[in-house]
């Protein structure tokens, strides 16, 4: 029986950063196809999110796993969706 399991996916980003506003669209569209949870973090004004993902930003983790920063690469990234999906 198929899994109906949805990935878990979290793009960190902050205003003002162009490679977050191309990732965080990249995901969306993402999203549209592959139809995984999206959470958008903020980090901008929290001291720990901040000390945490600033100089890595924008990153996307897929089910709390830290797979992209800086870019998103789209095949790759369908794959690490997918895997994270058969793991259910």
């Amino acid at each position: 029986m198929a899994s109906t399991r949805k990935a878990r996916v979290a793009v960190y980003h902050a205003p003002g950063c162009h490679l977050c506003e191309r990732a965080v669209e990249q995901v969306q569209q993402f999203q549209q196809e592959l139809g995984f949870e999206l959470e958008l973090v903020d980090i901008s004004g929290d001291a720990a999110l901040e000390a945490e993902y600033r100089e890595w930003l924008p990153v996307v983790e897929i089910d709390g796993r830290r797979r992209f920063t800086y870019f998103v690469q789209p095949e790759p990234f369908r794959r690490a969706v997918a895997q994270a999906t058969a793991e259910a």
